[in-house]
């Protein structure tokens, strides 16, 4: 899948270029005129993601535009036999755009092996907030939670053509399982990961580290340059989800594109 976002003459952001196929399907872009932001929802037709597939996205934001990418549901990582999936997604934003990218969680099933990398590169100047979700397994099904063979998240962002973070998560769902455990977040805790790359002061930051509590862990690390590590665990989804929306308005204040309504939370 490639989409590219271009700002017009009339200041609204409309995709310019776009080219997919299965497993990937883009619906009819929202404009959002109070963010100004375009909103897409990227859906995957099949059941998941399974044996053999292999996912490449591409999504590139022009100078001036803004854009909101999303997905409907869980992207569930189905059991596999012998073999593994494999998801290569790079992000581009140019100078004085933004891009949030804003997926449901991942959900890696019994028996299944994954592989994420994302790429994202940002021209200094320009703004992006991704998220990752991580689900344990299939918690309302009674012993199908923390079963996956091997599951590998890497992120690299640049920003202005400089390395700003590099981080790679490879467990397998036993040894996430005891890590929850031993931290005490509990048998169907749940992960966030994101990036927040933006220039200036972040007086968000106080008010994000509040929404620790409650069985809600919350970390925010500064990087080297232009942007946040923010990682959060949560006891069950229902608080994950809290989470991200609470943190969601607490950064639309000061960056008004995310307060684009994504029309799920």
């Amino acid at each position: 899948m490639r989409l590219k976002a271009t700002a017009g003459a009339n200041g609204r952001t409309a995709l310019t270029g776009q080219s997919f196929r299965a497993p990937y399907h883009v619906s009819k872009p929202y404009w959002d005129a109070d963010s100004g932001t375009l909103l897409v929802q990227v859906v995957n037709p099949t059941a998941g993601i399974l044996e053999g597939d292999f996912l490449e996205s591409d999504i590139a934001v022009a100078k001036g535009a803004a854009l909101l990418v999303t997905t409907p549901s869980a992207s569930r990582v189905f059991k596999m036999k012998d073999g593994s999936a494999e998801c290569r997604q790079h992000f581009a934003v140019a100078k004085d755009g933004w891009l949030e990218v804003l997926p449901e969680p991942l959900v890696p099933h019994r028996g299944s092996r994954y592989r994420q990398t994302t790429t994202v590169e940002v021209e200094s100047g320009g703004g992006l907030f991704f998220v990752d979700l991580l689900m344990p397994g299939r918690i309302a099904h009674k012993g199908e939670a923390w079963l996956w063979d091997r599951l590998c998240l890497e992120t690299e962002v640049r920003v202005g053509g400089e390395l700003v973070l590099r981080e790679r998560f490879d467990q397998s769902g036993a040894g996430l399982k005891a890590l929850a455990a031993f931290t005490g977040s509990g048998a169907k805790a749940c992960f966030g990961n994101a990036v927040l790359i933006a220039e200036g002061e972040a007086p968000w930051v106080e008010a994000a580290r509040m929404l620790h509590g409650d069985g809600v862990w919350v970390g925010v690390s500064t990087l080297r340059r232009g942007g946040w590590s923010i990682k959060f665990v949560a006891a069950d989804s229902i608080r994950l989800r809290r989470t991200l929306k609470a943190l969601r308005e607490i950064l639309a204040a000061n960056y008004p594109r995310m307060a684009c309504d994504p029309r799920k939370l």
